[in-house]
């Protein structure tokens, strides 16, 4: 952080306790005042006439932070030189100022802090806040700095009430505010138990450390230069120097040794009676030196040698460099929880996915049960009525015999006609088994296709029809047996017409086994092909998996979540393969309903031979 940056929030403070309306705007002739002020403390030749002409009195009205921006940069801020000034001058006369307006240390009753350390926590607190306006100070560097000043009263922090503390101050805005912070030291609920001596003192040391630069100070012995003798002096330690005064009120400067990448600090053996020695080397000079115990001489060494480092660096100042440190770390942390919150979120909706696809798939294993349940309940029902029109049968073909043999004296040539019909009923109801019995293997074997439900619903309907066919044939058989004595002189000259027709019916009912035949081998060829297919699926699962995971070294199973894909790929694959079996599958469909309807035709034109040439609707 510059030096103008560290003015820059300091002026803040002036301008906005300026600002009493709380507009964002400060009087013109309240600015003169600011502005004179400021190039007093800062050392810097005041200007009247350019002061007088940017602030000339006119209807503008009053100036905001933007306005009075272009005169602090061009006639202050531009002259400041560092080192011409005491900027502790400058943040007393801006604290002065922002103190009247927004400082009240008896508002809750007590007041902790006397003026002087509220006054070196606000500057700590400049030092220690973010680069943005309004000035705050994040969680973490409020509990640095609270750290820092238990850690100098050798106490211990109480981080409930820090806590309690943080949760509802920074829950307003992006950090803490000073007042908020001065409110929260002057309470005493961080240190309780504490003596207001201790705190002042830990605070002091803290602010000369921080804000001072000092890196450490305290009595050292040093042997001098021309008459060799040991003295003791009071050492105070920054970035580029290491001053030595006669006492710890600093008021008489001994002298200074000026530090930079070229000097170096060494540990030395006991000599002279002095114990605990160390030197510092300059290009010109060494400076022995002794500490009171190993402890101290290890803290100075070790002070020194941060303090040459940061010369070599090219820095001025310790803890501008570990604030910026800590300001890194805290973007790295806040990056680092926005991708795990980026990728947490992004698990979350690939756990979603995950879970529709599982539920999904549930749904369509629960309809699967249901259609299958729904099949075993057609098929029960089917079995049923074939078992109820076996018994239907088997008692209209009894009816049929015991008419026939009543008849025997009367008609032998109809018996024997009745016999050979009864063989050919025989045959028709061992080919409608043999056709039922291939029609419930098929629709086993492709009963978790959906589509074929509505074909099985066909031929249901279809042996219904030759089932009530059957029975019309049987009644209409009843009939004509009580006709025969009426009809014996046609049935002479019918007989030829039946000859005709059995031969007829013969004829289709060869041409419905080539039918079957073919279709039967249909059916072998679409199987092969469906066995051919899932070979392929298979081996394409196998090329798949090596393609979208291969084997490294050293690597033993696959990446987690790569299964899913890879089943869906496969599924997607399976549903290209089986479609031409699908194709092939409806054109086996519509070759069984042509044999279907081939085999009702032959029924019929055999009923009408053995009933004597006589229609069955």
């Amino acid at each position: 952080m510059d030096l103008r940056s560290e003015l820059l929030k300091s002026i803040w403070y002036a301008f906005t306790a300026l600002d009493v309306e709380e507009s964002g705007k400060v009087s013109k002739s309240q600015l003169k005042v600011l502005s004179h002020n400021l190039c007093t403390v800062l050392c810097i030749p005041h200007d009247p006439v350019a002061l007088e002409d940017h602030f000339r009195e006119d209807d503008d009205g009053p100036v905001s932070t933007q306005g009075y921006m272009p005169y602090l940069t061009k006639y202050i801020l531009d002259k400041v030189k560092e080192g011409s000034f005491v900027k502790e001058n400058v943040d007393e006369l801006c604290w002065t100022l922002t103190a009247k307006k927004n400082y009240f240390p008896q508002k809750n009753g007590r007041a902790l802090l006397p003026h002087k350390d509220a006054f070196r926590l606000w500057c700590l607190f400049n030092f220690l806040s973010e680069d943005k306006y309004p000035l705050v100070m994040v969680p973490e560097e409020v509990e640095y700095l609270l750290k820092k000043i238990c850690m100098a009263m050798s106490a211990e922090l109480n981080c409930v009430e820090l806590e309690d503390f943080i949760s509802q101050e920074a829950a307003h805005q992006n950090g803490i505010s000073v007042w908020a912070f001065l409110d929260l030291m002057n309470s005493g609920k961080l240190t309780r138990g504490t003596e207001k001596e201790s705190l002042s003192m830990a605070i002091e040391k803290v602010y000369m450390e921080i804000v001072g630069e000092v890196l450490k100070e305290g009595y050292l012995w040093k042997k001098g230069q021309l008459r060799r003798n040991w003295t003791e002096r009071w050492f105070t330690l920054k970035p580029s120097t290491l001053t030595y005064f006669v006492s710890e009120d600093c008021k008489e400067q001994k002298g200074s040794i000026v530090l930079d990448q070229n000097c170096c600090v060494e540990v030395l053996p006991e000599k002279d009676g002095k114990r605990c020695m160390f030197c510092v080397k300059t290009l010109t000079r060494t400076y022995e030196m002794s500490a009171s115990d190993t402890k101290q001489r290890q803290e100075w060494t070790s002070a020194i040698q941060t303090a040459i480092r940061l010369q070599a660096e090219g820095k001025t100042s310790l803890h501008t460099d570990l604030k910026l440190r800590r300001r890194e770390q805290r973007e790295q942390r806040e990056k680092r929880r926005a991708a795990r919150e980026e990728e947490r979120q992004r698990l979350q909706a690939l756990q979603g996915e995950k879970e529709a696809k599982l539920a999904e798939l549930e749904l369509l294993r629960e309809a699967q049960r249901q259609a299958e349940a729904l099949l075993e309940q057609e098929e029960q029902r089917r079995k049923q009525q074939r078992e109820q029109l076996q018994q239907a049968l088997e008692v209209q073909l009894r009816e049929v015999e015991g008419a026939q043999a009543s008849m025997q004296a009367e008609m032998a040539l109809k018996e024997a006609e009745a016999e050979r019909q009864r063989k050919r009923i025989q045959e028709l109801e061992e080919m409608q088994q043999r056709l039922e019995e291939a029609l419930r293997l098929e629709i086993k074997a492709r009963q978790d296709e959906e589509a074929f439900r509505y074909a099985q619903a066909r031929l249901l309907v279809e042996e219904e029809e030759r089932m009530k066919a059957l029975m019309t044939l049987q009644e209409e058989q009843e009939e004509y047996i009580l006709k025969t004595q009426r009809e014996k002189q046609e049935l002479r000259q019918e007989m030829e017409n039946k000859t005709r027709a059995l031969e007829e019916a013969q004829r289709q009912l060869e041409e419905v086994r080539a039918n079957r035949h073919r279709v039967d081998q249909d059916v072998v060829a679409a199987q092969r092909k469906l066995r051919q297919a899932s070979t392929n699926v298979k081996h394409w699962n196998v090329q798949m998996n090596r393609l979208m995971h291969p084997i490294r070294p050293g690597e033993r199973k696959a990446l987690p979540g790569s299964s899913s894909f890879i089943g869906l790929r496969t599924q997607s694959l399976k549903d290209t393969a089986l479609r031409p079996w699908q194709r092939s599958e409806e054109h086996d469909e519509e070759a069984k309903e042509n044999v279907d309807s081939g085999s009702s035709e032959a029924e019929r034109r055999l009923s009408q031979a053995s009933n004597g040439g006589i229609d069955v609707p």
